[in-house]
């Protein structure tokens, strides 16, 4: 198992050049609010993360498109998997296996 990259500085000017299309839920690692800190360049939310790798405890745990409905699997992560976590609560996290996505959300117990 290899370990994520870490993402490059940001570099470079930023302008508002106009509307950008909005990626389906569950691809990029992008909400509304919060958005992966290398996509800052693309899209434009209110606040930016750098990620905080964990890892998939002993049995492996589905990757969800919404806390709202648990049966819409992405896929399912293998144990001891590493995972790009994002936004951390006492039941869920959001985050993604890497800047490219898939992004989801996996149940807090699911980790080590």
């Amino acid at each position: 198992m290899t370990e994520p990259k870490p993402t490059a500085p940001l570099e470079g000017p930023f302008c508002l050049s106009g509307p950008v299309q909005w990626p389906d839920k569950g691809t990029l690692p992008l909400r509304r609010d919060l958005a992966h800190i290398a996509l800052a360049k693309q899209f434009l939310v209110a606040n930016y993360a750098e990620p905080t790798i964990m890892h998939i405890g002993s049995d492996p745990a589905p990757l969800i498109r919404s806390t709202k409905s648990e049966d819409d699997v992405i896929e399912t992560l293998e144990a001891g998997a590493a995972f790009q976590a994002l936004d951390v609560t006492t039941s869920w996290v959001w985050g993604c296996l890497g800047p490219e996505g898939p992004s989801g959300y996996v149940k807090r117990t699911a980790f080590t």
